[in-house]
Protein backbone atom coordinates (compact mmCIF):
# COMPACT_ATOMS: atom_id res chain seq x y z
CA UNK A 1 0.00 0.00 0.00
CA UNK A 2 0.89 3.38 -0.75
CA UNK A 3 -1.07 6.56 0.56
CA UNK A 4 -1.08 9.20 -1.73
CA UNK A 5 -2.63 11.95 0.80
CA UNK A 6 -5.28 12.53 3.51
CA UNK A 7 -8.52 13.08 2.18
CA UNK A 8 -10.62 13.94 5.52
CA UNK A 9 -10.17 13.28 9.04
CA UNK A 10 -12.87 13.98 11.71
CA UNK A 11 -13.59 15.51 15.03
CA UNK A 12 -15.72 14.93 17.59
CA UNK A 13 -16.68 18.12 19.25
CA UNK A 14 -18.88 19.55 22.26
CA UNK A 15 -20.45 21.90 19.87
CA UNK A 16 -21.59 21.79 16.11
CA UNK A 17 -22.31 25.09 16.05
CA UNK A 18 -19.59 26.45 18.30
CA UNK A 19 -17.02 24.77 16.21
CA UNK A 20 -18.37 25.63 12.83
CA UNK A 21 -18.43 29.72 13.97
CA UNK A 22 -14.82 29.15 15.55
CA UNK A 23 -12.96 27.33 12.41
CA UNK A 24 -15.29 29.59 9.86
CA UNK A 25 -15.16 32.62 11.67
CA UNK A 26 -11.21 32.50 12.60
CA UNK A 27 -9.75 29.98 10.34
CA UNK A 28 -12.00 30.63 7.21
CA UNK A 29 -12.95 27.62 6.39
CA UNK A 30 -15.96 26.99 4.61
CA UNK A 31 -19.00 24.76 6.20
CA UNK A 32 -20.98 22.51 4.34
CA UNK A 33 -23.81 20.45 5.09
CA UNK A 34 -24.19 16.88 4.15
CA UNK A 35 -25.94 13.62 4.16
CA UNK A 36 -28.92 13.98 6.14
CA UNK A 37 -27.60 17.17 7.80
CA UNK A 38 -24.27 16.57 8.61
CA UNK A 39 -21.55 19.29 8.84
CA UNK A 40 -18.07 19.98 7.75
CA UNK A 41 -15.13 22.52 7.45
CA UNK A 42 -13.60 22.38 4.29
CA UNK A 43 -9.97 24.03 3.13
CA UNK A 44 -8.00 23.46 0.03
CA UNK A 45 -8.59 19.95 -1.05
CA UNK A 46 -9.11 18.81 2.48
CA UNK A 47 -12.38 18.37 5.03
CA UNK A 48 -13.20 18.14 8.65
CA UNK A 49 -15.78 16.16 9.28
CA UNK A 50 -17.99 17.03 12.55
CA UNK A 51 -19.22 14.32 15.09
CA UNK A 52 -21.26 15.09 18.27
CA UNK A 53 -20.11 13.58 21.17
CA UNK A 54 -22.32 11.32 22.38
CA UNK A 55 -23.88 11.31 18.58
CA UNK A 56 -21.00 9.58 16.57
CA UNK A 57 -21.46 8.33 13.64
CA UNK A 58 -20.46 4.77 12.50
CA UNK A 59 -17.85 3.19 12.35
CA UNK A 60 -15.90 5.80 14.68
CA UNK A 61 -12.68 5.84 16.33
CA UNK A 62 -12.81 3.56 19.57
CA UNK A 63 -12.77 6.28 22.10
CA UNK A 64 -13.67 9.25 20.30
CA UNK A 65 -13.28 12.47 23.05
CA UNK A 66 -13.80 16.25 22.30
CA UNK A 67 -10.11 17.67 22.95
CA UNK A 68 -8.16 14.93 22.04
CA UNK A 69 -6.69 15.93 18.46
CA UNK A 70 -3.38 18.22 17.87
CA UNK A 71 -3.87 19.03 14.22
CA UNK A 72 -1.34 21.63 12.16
CA UNK A 73 -2.45 24.03 9.37
CA UNK A 74 -0.46 25.47 6.93
CA UNK A 75 -1.55 29.02 6.12
CA UNK A 76 -0.41 31.31 3.04
CA UNK A 77 -1.02 33.97 5.60
CA UNK A 78 2.02 35.81 7.37
CA UNK A 79 2.22 34.81 11.02
CA UNK A 80 2.48 38.12 12.01
CA UNK A 81 -1.20 38.51 10.36
CA UNK A 82 -2.41 35.31 12.05
CA UNK A 83 -0.85 36.84 15.45
CA UNK A 84 -3.26 39.76 15.09
CA UNK A 85 -6.21 37.86 14.09
CA UNK A 86 -5.94 35.65 16.90
CA UNK A 87 -4.94 38.80 19.32
CA UNK A 88 -8.12 40.64 17.79
CA UNK A 89 -10.21 37.71 18.75
CA UNK A 90 -9.25 37.40 22.16
CA UNK A 91 -7.53 33.68 21.10
CA UNK A 92 -5.28 32.93 23.76
CA UNK A 93 -1.39 31.85 21.93
CA UNK A 94 0.02 29.33 23.83
CA UNK A 95 3.29 29.46 21.98
CA UNK A 96 5.11 30.88 18.79
CA UNK A 97 5.80 32.16 17.03
CA UNK A 98 8.40 29.45 16.82
CA UNK A 99 10.49 26.96 14.33
CA UNK A 100 9.41 23.95 13.77
CA UNK A 101 9.61 21.02 11.19
CA UNK A 102 6.77 20.05 8.95
CA UNK A 103 6.13 17.25 6.64
CA UNK A 104 8.27 18.58 3.94
CA UNK A 105 10.36 21.18 5.78
CA UNK A 106 10.77 23.99 8.12
CA UNK A 107 7.67 25.70 9.54
CA UNK A 108 7.39 28.99 11.43
CA UNK A 109 4.53 27.97 13.69
CA UNK A 110 1.81 29.66 16.26
CA UNK A 111 -0.38 27.51 19.11
CA UNK A 112 -4.02 28.23 20.55
CA UNK A 113 -6.76 26.06 21.07
CA UNK A 114 -9.71 25.83 19.28
CA UNK A 115 -13.29 25.58 21.61
CA UNK A 116 -13.13 21.84 22.54
CA UNK A 117 -9.56 22.54 23.77
CA UNK A 118 -7.96 21.06 20.65
CA UNK A 119 -4.51 21.83 19.89
CA UNK A 120 -4.37 24.05 16.85
CA UNK A 121 -1.17 24.64 15.03
CA UNK A 122 -0.82 27.44 11.91
CA UNK A 123 2.20 27.55 10.20
CA UNK A 124 4.19 29.15 7.26
CA UNK A 125 6.19 26.84 5.08
CA UNK A 126 10.18 28.53 5.11
CA UNK A 127 12.32 28.04 2.22
CA UNK A 128 13.31 24.69 2.74
CA UNK A 129 10.53 22.52 1.84
CA UNK A 130 11.47 18.67 0.03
Amino acid sequence: MKIASLDHLVLTVASIDVTCAFYSDVMGMRIETFAEGRKSLHFGSQKINLHLAGHEFEPKADTPLPGSADLCFITETPIEEVVKILNARKIDIIAGPAPRTGAIGDLESVYFRDPDDNLIEVSNRLGNQN
